[in-house]
């Protein structure tokens, strides 16, 4: 997909947007296209050197900090360091975000958790740190949230749970900042190409439900894509995006996807348990690889 050149016409000139989980994938590209419209863009994320490689290719003024959104204590000192250092953001884009796959009563209870903490209780932590920027510049924030939120899969309960959540919250943050001219929006995503579909490819568990998926709901989508989407949808300050425009009727017609799935699901496990059974696949996406020991050690980094 071309690039979008600088617009002085674009609402994101001389702006400053925040985006977490920036280091690669969705957040490094919408971090490419916020900043080639004219926003000036800080990345946040686990991966220090990701994150420099990523922020040596943006066309505009960029800044990064290495931060865990789980740690609301890191967190908040990397938006006091950013508004100091950058300037007061008025764009927050929270999607960092990691999955995990397999049965329930597998899954390690530990890796089941950090799904839900880095997805949700990150999620609730990046709006409360940026909370009095937005109020300041009345503000916009995008929540990334993803089918999953409208109807949960087997195999993923924690990333369903998880996008269920943030879904909720975005709502209740949505309705309880509005008054004060901040908007909130959600976007609900189907399968994009990054590290974590790439990472799903690789279980069968995983792979072979995608596979038994209608086939608009298997389609992978080019990150860049989704990217754009995205960021018009910032440009607009839209209370919901959905890519694809599809994932609408889902929204309409979510009541009935659960009895669906179930059945589906009914029929299907069984045939392919037997044919391979299912394992637990771990953390998948980038941010899920990190050594625990030293996400605890993580501080906020100034940017280079």
């Amino acid at each position: 997909m071309p690039s979008v050149p600088p617009s002085r016409t674009s609402p994101l000139v001389g702006r400053v947007a925040v985006v977490t989980g920036a280091a690669r994938g969705l957040g490094a590209a919408m971090a490419r296209d916020l900043s080639e419209r004219g926003a000036d863009v800080v990345l946040l994320g686990r991966q220090p050197e990701a994150l420099a490689e990523t922020a040596a290719t943006l066309p505009g003024r960029t800044g990064w900090w290495e931060a865990d959104v789980t740690d609301v204590g890191v967190l908040g000192r990397a938006a006091a360091d950013i508004r100091t250092r950058f300037g007061v953001p008025s764009v927050v884009v929270a999607n960092a975000g990691i999955a995990e796959g397999g049965p329930f009563q597998e899954t390690d209870p530990a890796t089941w958790s950090r799904v839900v903490e880095t997805n949700l209780i990150g999620s609730a932590n990046t709006a409360r740190a940026f909370l009095p920027d937005l109020v300041a510049t009345r503000g916009y924030h995008l929540q990334v949230a993803s089918l999953a939120a409208l109807g949960a899969s087997p195999m993923m309960s924690a990333y369903c749970a998880s996008k269920a959540g943030v879904e909720s919250f975005a709502h209740a943050f949505q309705a309880e900042v509005a008054h004060q001219g901040i908007a909130v929006g959600i976007a609900y995503l189907n399968w994009t190409d990054t590290d974590m579909i790439r990472d799903a490819d690789q279980h069968a568990v995983l792979r072979e439900l995608r596979r038994h998926m209608p086939p608009p709901a298997r389609k992978v989508y080019p990150v860049e894509q989704v990217a754009e989407r995205l960021v018009t949808a910032v440009e607009r300050r839209s209370r919901a995006v959905y890519v694809p425009g599809w994932l609408r009727l889902a929204q309409i017609g979510r009541a009935t996807l659960p009895p669906i799935v179930t059945r589906i699901s009914r029929r299907e496990l069984p045939r392919l348990s037997a044919r391979e059974p299912f394992r637990e696949t771990g953390l998948l996406g980038a941010g899920g690889r990190d050594d625990p020991a030293e996400t605890a050690r993580t501080r906020a980094r100034p940017p280079h």
